[in-house]
């Protein structure tokens, strides 16, 4: 039996960004057509490690991966909703598309697939890193080129669970959001524009478990949405600059945006609860790691420091828990 399954993901390779995506198996019904692209990556290419990271959660109803191998995607573009489904076979990658946003997501399909990111800078000065890139070929960084897709959803996990944060996306996207053009899988919606967004009632932020601070937060980005979606025509350092003029945006958060929304080899997150420990653990057997001690270990990969972050993670080597899970909050039942 040994070798016949891949290993289940674990808590930290999720958090990695590692995604399952299952191998092509059960054929999908046939759906309407939609626009095409297919792309030939320059080399390995492993879409549940690639898209992963843009997934908030096995409920997030904007993303989706099926049983034939397909991932889906459904987005607001700056042309509109869109749906895009990726399959990656034969070494070639087909992206097909519906709605307004059609043509800018199929557009931006190698940019969101890593075109622009350049693993060999990457060199590793650590065993484990070696051992972990060697064994993940198909880890690329992708820019998605949308922010507030990318910012919304970081601020909802500022100081809270992960279930807690998966939770109040799921339970606002469904609810202020719109169906997903095209045959997209049950379910899946676009995220709200910017202007519901800002109408949604205090008691609908309470009632999906989002505290006054964190709504509050997404209240001031989405009123100069359009200033922060220019950010991603900018380099990541100057981004997070303007993130982080929105005031509750502050370094985790605008490093978890970039990292998504521009692919940035090097935005590491910092005043993360777990992470300094986790990297101190892998990289210098110090489970107890502060930020300064994990940028100190980091630092022979200044310009890759985040892809060295998401190796470790993808590595498995955390150390064990100290104490229970941190129960939810549960504020919405107050």
């Amino acid at each position: 039996m040994a070798g016949r399954f891949a290993p289940r993901p674990t808590r930290a390779t999720v958090r990695g960004g590692e995604t399952v995506v299952p191998a092509a198996g059960i054929p999908r019904q046939a759906a309407a057509p939609g626009a095409v692209r297919v792309w030939v990556p320059g080399g390995p290419l492993d879409l549940g490690l690639v898209l992963g990271p843009l997934r908030r959660g096995p409920g997030d109803p904007t993303f989706r991966t099926m049983p034939d191998g397909s991932v889906w995607r459904a987005s607001r573009t700056p042309a509109g909703p869109g749906t895009l489904r990726v399959t990656a076979r034969g070494g070639e990658v087909r992206g097909e598309a519906w709605g307004p946003g059609a043509e800018w997501l199929l557009e931006q399909l190698p940019r969101m697939l890593g075109a622009e990111d350049d693993p060999s800078a990457f060199v590793p000065r650590h065993r484990l890193l070696a051992f972990t890139a060697h064994r993940r070929p198909g880890l690329r960084l992708g820019r998605t080129g949308l922010v507030l897709e990318s910012l919304i959803p970081s601020v909802l996990e500022q100081k809270v669970t992960t279930l807690e944060a998966y939770q109040a996306w799921r339970l606002l996207v469904r609810k202020f959001g719109e169906p997903a053009p095209g045959p997209a899988p049950g379910r899946m919606c676009v995220m709200p524009t910017a202007r519901t967004w800002a109408m949604i009632p205090s008691w609908e932020w309470h009632l999906a478990g989002v505290d006054d601070k964190r709504a509050s937060t997404i209240l001031r980005a989405v009123r100069v949405a359009a200033r922060l979606e220019e950010a991603a025509r900018m380099e990541p350092a100057a981004a997070q600059e303007r993130l982080e003029l929105v005031s509750g945006i502050g370094p985790w958060t605008s490093a978890e945006t970039v990292q998504r929304s521009h692919g940035a080899p090097d935005a590491v997150t910092v005043g993360d609860l777990h992470l300094p420990g986790i990297v101190g653990f892998a990289l210098g057997g110090d489970r107890y790691a502060d930020d300064a001690e994990m940028l100190r270990l980091l630092e022979p990969y200044a310009g890759q420091r985040h892809r060295a972050a998401r190796l470790v993670l993808l590595s498995g080597r955390v150390p064990g828990r100290r104490a229970p899970r941190m129960a939810p909050r549960g504020i919405e039942r107050l």
